[in-house]
């Protein structure tokens, strides 16, 4: 069964740098012919958000656009390990982080984001102080 786990939240400061970390067990980037995996986010009192996602059949990640050009979505398919990279963090960014994935599964570019990934990690809290 596949298995993801969070890591990296904490406290920063608004301006500065984050990078949160995915382990997926029981998933191999070679095993698998498709598969999404994505970042999301849900802060307190608001809906979760897809922050940033990728699949096997789409060329460039998704982004919302509140993060673009200050967050980086990459892979370790050695470690099958997702990591996202936060730069110049605001306050706004303070939520609850989620990793999530859906295997055996040819999503959709136009919904990337908006599907409901099978497989979610527990979260990590990330707050930005100003």
């Amino acid at each position: 069964e596949v298995q993801l786990v969070e890591s990296g939240g904490g406290l920063v400061q608004a301006g500065g740098s984050l990078r949160l970390s995915c382990e997926i067990s029981g998933f191999t980037f070679d095993d698998y012919h498709d598969y999404a995996i994505g970042w999301y986010r849900q802060a307190p009192g608001k809906e979760r958000e897809g922050v940033s996602c990728f699949s096997s059949n789409v060329e460039s990640p998704y982004y919302a656009d509140s993060v673009k050009g200050r967050f980086t979505i990459s892979t370790n398919t050695a470690k099958a390990t997702v990591y996202l990279q936060m730069n110049s963090v605001k306050p706004e960014d303070t939520a609850v982080y989620y990793c999530a994935a859906e295997v055996n599964t040819v999503v959709p570019e136009k919904i990337l984001c908006r599907y409901p990934m099978d497989y979610w990690g527990k979260g990590t809290l990330v707050t930005v102080s100003s």
